[in-house]
């Protein structure tokens, strides 16, 4: 055990040395080596932080929401041009599922549509993101109103003239006013505001409650009918707890096919998309991420690993006489293959480090001055260490072996 001390101990003053004597060429050899463990663990790191952050807003929607209409959340066998043909939702089918669907606790006909400009007096709230929707549309949202009230079933039903806002959106008209009760200027009409979200910040995607608009569906559609254009209906479910999501999904798909009428041969021409499918849907994501992230960083690595190697040929090359004296006093060849392997790997640890470090320093200022928390775990550090160890073995194997084999009398007389 304590010759292998020594030999770690010996390793690490042959590779400060060679530090020491050729920084430049060092450095650069090394290089490789730092640029790709960088790569690798600044991509881990952010995708971890990504898929963290995404996994934590998400945490707060209910996974059992259901959200059909003509488009799926994910990739589908289904050609494109195919899935373009598909019927938009009709407000008769969403009250068909509505009256047909007792096992649904919330059920809204939503509309998306672009963003627009609201005016109040002389103030303007530009690119607000206007959500339309039915009463069920605060439950299924989960929104805490901060002042004022929701939009009632009877209202949503007569199509009344109301509009809940964002707090962003409030405090751009009205400063500090209080809104209740004052029009507002929507799609040329007047809207009388009926109550202000509580403000909620931004998410990792940008998007915000603190920016949005809710009016009812049926203000909407007295506006501009059924076939507006720029308005795509979806229908959002959310059934009642302890319902099983597999049998609910399959009562939507035969109350839905059967008002469209469709025969037991054809294809279902909607998409029944779950919100917890878009959990893995998002975990398919980040492992390709991962993996491009790898191919990357692999070339940097290898050039890396061509860089240590020759720096290891090299202090092969310079150290040939002490081999020969350190074998012709009795060194055996797996211990001139450890001498130099560790010597290797400390290298690499070195690049390696590196590459940590200025993920580290990227993480603080990412973190500090963005709204994104770029976080490097342990585990990421303790791998980059790995990866750093495995290639300074790779590298240092040969120029070691050519060491371990080197005939004493031949390495002497060479090395003099």
């Amino acid at each position: 055990m304590l010759l292998y001390i020594r030999l770690f101990i010996n390793s690490f003053q042959f590779a400060l040395k060679a530090l020491r004597t050729n920084m430049l060429r060092t450095v650069l050899s090394l290089l490789g080596v730092t640029i790709g463990i960088f790569s690798i663990i600044a991509v881990l790191a952010a995708v971890d932080s990504l898929d963290k952050n995404i996994k934590k807003e998400l945490s707060g929607f209910d996974t059992n929401m259901i959200y059909v209409f003509n488009y799926s959340f994910g990739p589908v066998d289904i050609p494109r041009w195919k899935i373009d043909r598909f019927p938009e939702m009709k407000y008769e089918e969403y009250e068909y599922l509505k009256r047909n669907l007792p096992e649904a606790e919330y059920i809204s006909y939503n509309m998306f549509t672009k963003r627009e400009i609201l005016k109040y007096e002389s103030q303007y709230a530009n690119d607000v993101s206007i959500s339309i929707g039915n009463s069920d549309l605060q439950f299924l949202d989960n929104l805490k109103i901060s002042n004022g009230r929701f939009y009632n079933e009877s209202e949503a039903t007569k199509g009344a003239y109301v509009v809940v806002l964002g707090m962003e959106v409030a405090n751009a008209l009205f400063n500090g006013i209080d809104p209740i009760g004052k029009s507002i200027r929507l799609y040329g009409r007047n809207f009388k505001v009926i109550g202000v979200i509580d403000k909620q910040g931004a998410t990792t995607f940008g998007a915000s409650f603190d920016d949005k608009a809710y009016v009812p569906t049926n203000t909407i559609r007295m506006l501009y009918g059924n076939n507006a254009s720029t308005f795509t209906p979806v229908v959002v479910l959310k059934p009642f707890k302890g319902v099983e999501m597999a049998a609910f999904e399959n009562e939507i798909r035969v109350k839905l096919r059967t008002i469209r009428g469709m025969k037991a041969a054809e294809e279902d021409n909607f998409f029944i998309n779950v919100f917890g499918g878009m959990l893995d849907f998002i975990d398919e994501i980040i492992a390709q991420m991962n993996i491009v992230g790898w191919i990357i960083s692999a070339f940097s690595l290898l050039v890396g690993g061509f860089g240590i190697a020759n720096i290891m040929f090299v202090s092969v090359k310079e150290r040939t006489h002490l081999i020969g004296v350190q074998k012709a006093i009795g060194a055996k060849r797996n211990i001139i293959l450890l001498q130099f392997l560790f010597e290797s790997v400390i290298l690499a640890l070195i690049g390696g480090a590196g590459g940590i470090v200025l993920v580290w320093i990227i993480a603080i200022v990412v973190t500090n001055f963005t709204s994104f928390a770029l976080i490097l775990s342990f585990s990421n550090v303790l791998l980059g260490f790995l990866i750093s160890a495995i290639i300074g073995v790779l590298s240092g194997y040969l120029p070691a072996r050519s060491a371990a084999r080197l005939d004493p009398v031949e390495a002497i007389r060479t090395g003099m």
